[in-house]
Parts: structure tokens; sequence; C-alpha cells
């Protein structure tokens, strides 16, 4: 049922809005009129389990150098080998790359050589104009032609890296700009049955939200199904581990946990001879949310390379040198006032080995040294003399987010052997937010 837009009504203020803007001259406008119970119910389709559906567009955020362009080959390849968890698992399928930082012949297809790609199956798009000249994808000009690409090889995801480099002529930064490329690319991919995953940068602003850390426009995870990141481990004090998490899913449930995944050295043959390059390796899973991770380094004044617990353990080190049998929770309210969490100072003082004293009195407190005095003073007998304020509330960084999804990658890649770090709970009487008065101890 169509209803033509030929009168303006009352509504229209002339004063506010161009007449043109509210009558009927727009020659051939109708509106398209559907009932909901002519709909057919549609269950989502994964390709990749609680990760990314079929037909939707999902992003993949992360600064650069965390890895994502070589999780993304691992994740080309297993679409390839038909060995993704998802709803096409067994059945390998093609993928379209549109890129524009990183090199073919150089970086691209040595990377999916390593990460075991079938190359037959991965699709490099150019386009070119009608005056001859070779340039790149443009949305939303060729989305019609990406759209019967996708259907004639059977192409599964189309990877955008990055995706703003794919919005030519258009300001990134206006929602309205960006919905005009990405609404009609949804569209399309929807009717193709084929994800759309795009690359992004995050901002330099140190945000603790996942979402608002995305470079441009709020469009983008506005209009995306799925976001996911990639974070520095702020544990690893060699910055070698990455945090990935799925940070939006408005298709299915956000996992409370971060899967982490390292880059090794991998090296492929060349007619030129051995090509180094980099290679995906999975290393199970962390209680430890993207969201978290976030925010711990937002806390500390941005996401440093080093990590917020190399940075905790230093501070406490200094610390309690200086103050050796200080009172537990002035410790951590003197950690959080230089901006470390609650969980990443616990995890420090496990780290360094900190003592931990029970001294009576009502309540009875905890008093933490470094485990060698080094001034000759006993452990629990503080030499601080600095005055300290009353304690305030502790501050912990925990993440609301529930459910589960599928499974990560291949079964047989091994855990990696992570540091032992202490419990959040504490032991006395296992409140998380306990800062000692309890007789709980070091936690």
């Amino acid at each position: 049922m169509t209803t033509p837009l030929d009168t303006a009504g009352d509504w229209c203020d002339e004063h506010a809005v161009p007449t043109i803007d509210c009558t009927g001259d727009h020659q051939g406008r109708q509106l398209i009129v559907q009932r909901a119970n002519s709909v057919t119910p549609r269950r989502v389709s994964w390709l990749w389990d609680g990760r990314i559906a079929a037909g939707t567009l999902s992003l993949l955020a992360g600064g650069e150098g965390l890895g994502k362009s070589t999780l993304t080959a691992w994740l080309v390849a297993a679409i390839t080998r038909g060995t993704l968890p998802g709803d096409e698992y067994g059945a390998p399928r093609s993928v379209i790359i549109a890129a524009t930082e990183d090199s073919w012949e150089h970086t691209l297809v040595p990377r999916l050589m390593a990460a075991g790609a079938d190359l037959s199956r991965v699709l490099q798009v150019d386009v070119q104009t009608s005056d001859g000249f070779i340039t790149g994808l443009s949305l939303p000009k060729d989305i019609e032609a990406l759209a019967d690409l996708a259907r004639v090889e059977g192409v599964a995801l189309l990877v955008l890296d990055p995706i703003m480099s794919r919005l030519e002529g258009l300001d990134t930064h206006k929602d309205s700009e960006v919905r005009r490329a990405l609404e009609p690319l949804v569209k399309a991919a929807d009717v193709a049955r084929m994800a759309v995953l795009g690359l992004i940068h995050v901002n330099k602003s140190g945000a603790a939200d996942p979402l608002r850390a995305l470079m441009g426009s709020r469009a983008f995870p506005a209009v995306a199904r799925s976001v996911s990141t990639v974070v520095a481990d702020p544990e690893d004090e060699d910055d070698r581990r990455r945090l990935f998490g799925t940070v939006k899913n408005n298709l299915g449930p956000i996992s409370p946990s971060s899967d982490v995944f390292t880059v090794a050295t991998a090296t492929v043959p060349s007619l030129d001879g051995p090509i180094s390059t980099g290679l995906l390796e999975w290393h199970g899973s962390v209680d430890t949310t993207v969201k978290a991770a976030m925010a711990d380094a937002a806390a500390g004044g941005g996401m440093e390379t080093r990590g917020a617990l190399a940075e905790a353990c230093e501070w406490l080190r200094d610390y309690l040198d200086a103050c050796p049998g200080e009172q537990r929770q002035i410790v951590i309210r003197e950690g959080q006032k230089e901006g470390h969490s609650l969980p990443t100072i616990k995890r420090a003082a496990h780290r360094l080995g900190v003592v931990s004293v029970r001294k009576g009195g009502q309540p009875p407190r905890s008093l933490w040294s470094l485990p060698a005095e080094p001034n000759g003073s006993s452990p629990g007998e503080s030499v601080c003399i600095e005055p300290m304020e009353p304690m305030g509330s502790d501050l912990q960084v925990r993440s609301a987010q529930s459910g589960s999804i599928g499974s990560m990658g291949p079964r047989d890649q091994r855990p990696l052997e992570l540091e032992p770090m202490a419990e959040d709970l504490c032991p006395g009487c296992g409140d998380p937010a306990c800062t000692g008065e309890c007789d709980g101890g070091l936690a």
C-alpha cells in the first residue's frame, strides 16, 4: 500500500522549513506501508558466533599497532577454510577485502598465508572509473556493484580497512553524512546475506567508554550491530598480550570476559626469499573486560603501553618504601588518588609480595610493608609521618555485562601461562569493596 505525498498540512512552518521540503513538489515520492503481520520472522544467522551476524555491519576498533589487522587475517582465513565457529562452520566461503593502508604484496598476502587462508577465496576489489582511472572502493557509490559481486562469488564477509577511508567525499564526523553511506550498505548486505566488518581507530582522548573512544561520528557505532575492541592487557608488563572483547551486541549477549591473543612472528616463502610476518595466537580468556581495562587505563591517565599493573607496582613499591607498615586502607586510598583502581592495587600488592600484618584494635587493621624493610623497621611499624585524611569509599572498575559467546578459535590452542594474581574478594568477609577493616588481611 502506498500513500502519495501531495499536500502540505498545517504542520508546515514556512519560516522554519522551506516550503518545498513539506509540499508535494517531490515528484514520485510516496510512503510504503507494510503491516507487521505480513513480515516473516527470521532467526539471526551468525557468521562468527556471538560476534558478527550475517547481513549486518560490525566494527573492530583499537589503537594502532595492537593487532587489529592480524586478527582480521585470522578471521578471513577461518572463513575461507570453513573453520570459524558459526552457522557457516564446515562451509568455506569467500571474503572481499578493501584495504588502503597495507600493501597486498608485502603485508596482506603474507599475513593471510601465515594464517592459512585459502587465497583463491580472498578477493581484492578496486574500481575503474568511466575515464579509465583505477581507484579504491567508495561508499555509497559502489554498493550495488558490491552486492552483485557478493551474490555471484558467495561472499560471506566484506572487510573495509579502515572503514573511514571508504566514505569518499563525506564528512566522517557528521552523523547524517555517515548514515548516507552506511545505511544503504547495510540494506544491500542484508539482501546479499553478507556481513560487513569495518576496522576503525580509537581517538587519543583516553575515554573509558569503548564506544565513545571510537574516532568519527557516533553514527558508526549506532549503525553497527556489534562492536569489538582490541586493547593492550593492562596486567602484561611486557606489552605483548592483547584483550579482545565485544563491547556492543544488539543481536546477542555480551561476554563478561575477554579473549587473550598475542602476535607471533611467522615466516612464509616467496620468490624473493622468506618473508617475516605476524601470526595471531589465541591464549584462552580472562575475567577482565575490555571496558574495565580501558577504565583502569583512563584512571591512570590514558592507555599506557606498559600497562596499568606495571604503573601500580612502581607506585606501590615507592610508597611502601617510604611508608612501611602503613594501614591497608590508607595505601589503597592514596593509590586511588594517583589514579590506580582497587583491583589493580591488590594485584600489584600480590605481584610485589607485600607483607600484611594484622594489628589489634576495634576494628583490627591490616598493615602493609614490602618483604624486605629498607630502614630496619619491623613489619607493621609505620614510619610515615605525613598526616592522612579519612578514608574514602573504594572505587572499582567492574563490568555489568553478562552472557556468553561461542567458542573462540581452533580447539588446539594452548592457554597462556598467566602469572597468578590475587583474588579481588576480601578473604575475611568476601566483599570486593572491603578495605581491610574486617580483619581480612591482604586480598
